[in-house]
């Protein structure tokens, strides 16, 4: 719970540039004993706490620059007991700045409720903004139209920078946000932008590698993969893997063992029934989500094979759909807190003047009852 003088950190969804709903960031009202509301405090109610000018106050909120540290404490302590909080109106038309930062999703607005890793790629990202009081705005952007739309609101200056979830291949909108210099980075590897776009990734390769060689020293050798969507990063590095450890172990490569899919439940059961129609002595699958997995399970249910007995089934991301599994899935962990702390460092950076970065992060093996 709150207490009467705290304000939350708000993540606002926006869809057109329009707010759908507020998900977090209402102030808590305090009410005066009358039953009026009490007015909010003040620059001026800060500056007499601390016994500093109105200027010393206002140089503390913009970065602090030019203050003793006994100042900027008092300052800081006079905040604290007032409960007083920026005006980010006011502040925004000094600094030519929003003070937020986008959450761009170029996905339709029925993945991001479907696919937890959204969710928590969000959270993190909002808790890690906090710490710099900075609210996130969730932009969903599933449709040219909405893209095109998002890319004019985003250009226009209503928010500093954007963190961008989920890019495709050709889709143009990581361009057009570069060309406007509006300070960006990307979820995974932008596919033909890498050496102009920020990004932070897990080591998607490495860990389709890793899962591959666990299911190849199980003793399984007609391992098939239900792969991500080929244009995006994680369904490309995925694959890759996959096809690299195989050539290694001198396994020959048999395309009926690939099918595609697009990260959600319906096409990992779509994706393990063509794999059992084209290949049905298939005894192991590598998965490239938990969320796929989930129905590449369900298939297998269904036709009667058991896993892990009959065929050895690995995910990818260590998501909360890895644990609702049944059997749970053994999967590659992806660092989510460490990506989004990461997304969030590299923004704030290219927002203060620094150039573009990328940041790749290791996996981890998570062994469970699937394999």
């Amino acid at each position: 719970m709150h207490d009467h003088s705290t304000w939350s950190i708000p993540v606002v969804i926006r869809r057109f540039g329009r707010p759908l709903s507020a998900v977090r960031g209402l102030k808590v009202m305090t009410m005066n004993s009358s039953g009026g509301r009490r007015k909010p405090p003040t620059i001026h109610d800060v500056a007499r706490e601390a016994g500093v000018s109105r200027g010393t106050v206002s140089r503390v909120l913009n970065g602090g620059h030019y203050v003793s540290p006994a100042a900027q404490e008092a300052v800081n302590a006079a905040i604290r007991k007032t409960g007083y909080v920026v005006n980010r109106h006011a502040r925004s038309l000094i600094t030519g700045r929003s003070d937020s930062v986008g959450f761009l999703l170029t996905e339709p607005q029925e993945r991001f409720f479907e696919d937890p890793n959204f969710n928590v790629l969000l959270r993190g990202c909002t808790q890690a903004l906090a710490a710099h009081d900075i609210p996130l705005l969730l932009m969903l952007a599933g449709t040219e139209d909405e893209r095109r739309r998002l890319t004019r609101y985003i250009t226009a200056g209503h928010v500093d920078g954007v963190l961008l979830v989920s890019s495709h291949s050709g889709d143009p909108i990581a361009e057009e946000l570069r060309a406007a210099d509006v300070p960006l980075v990307a979820c995974g590897k932008p596919i033909g932008l890498r050496s102009r776009v920020s990004y932070v990734a897990a080591d998607d390769r490495d860990g389709a590698r890793e899962m591959v060689r666990h299911l190849l020293s199980l003793g399984r050798r007609r391992v098939g993969v239900v792969t991500g969507p080929l244009d995006t990063p994680g369904g490309v590095e995925r694959l890759a893997g996959y096809r690299e450890v195989l050539a290694e172990a001198g396994v020959e490569a048999d395309e009926r063992l690939v099918v595609s899919g697009d990260y959600s439940r319906v096409s990992g059961e779509l994706g393990a029934e063509r794999l059992l129609a084209q290949a049905p002595d298939v005894d192991a699958v590598f998965v490239a989500s938990d969320l796929m997995a989930q129905g590449v399970l369900t298939a297998l249910e269904r036709a009667g094979r058991r896993v892990p007995q009959d065929v050895a089934v690995g995910g990818f991301d260590d998501s909360p759909a890895a644990l609702a599994a049944r059997p749970e899935l053994t999967t590659i962990r992806q660092p989510w807190d460490r990506i989004s702390t990461e997304m969030v460092r590299v923004l704030l950076a290219q927002i203060g003047g620094e150039e573009p970065a990328a940041v790749i992060l290791p996996t981890e093996l998570v062994k469970r009852e699937s394999t």
